[in-house]
């Protein structure tokens, strides 16, 4: 994308950056995703939000609307003792925001893949977040 303005977060978190009104909306949402706050994570979604997420470079998942959204979310609170999403960098232009971010996680179930209740996840991933008049209209999750 052209236009796309970049900055590294480093060790920093992004509230200690003065902030456009799109990281934000987008710092909401993490903050949301970590304390496990479903109506936190949906504030600023437009109500036909579409989510994607993309695993191993293919489409896994695909939710249209906050009703479809909020139902996946409230199913993962129940796979997780904790999790956190770090935001380590960030890049915008007008209509899309792209961030990096470190993620955390702590199972609280056995996943038929092999996974175990108490194991530790620490994988790195993207988001991409398209907006319009301040809403989220478009959320990708890549890992």
């Amino acid at each position: 994308m052209n236009g796309l303005l970049s900055r590294k977060r480093g060790n920093k978190n992004i509230e200690g950056n003065i902030m456009n009104n799109k990281e934000k909306i987008i710092q909401n949402y993490i903050e949301g995703y970590n304390q496990f706050d479903i109506d936190k994570m949906i504030a600023d979604f437009d109500e036909s939000v579409i989510f994607e997420n993309i695993q191993n470079g293919e489409i896994n998942l695909t939710l249209t609307g906050i009703k479809e959204f909020t139902v996946q979310a409230e199913k993962g609170k129940e796979y997780f003792s904790a999790r956190k999403q770090t935001i380590t960098s960030i890049k915008q232009d007008e209509i899309t925001a792209i961030i990096d971010i470190d993620y955390y996680a702590v199972l609280a179930i056995d996943f038929p893949n092999g996974l175990k209740a108490g194991q530790e996840l620490n994988m790195k991933g993207k988001s991409i977040f398209q907006f319009l008049d301040d809403k989220i209209v478009k959320l990708t999750d890549i890992s």
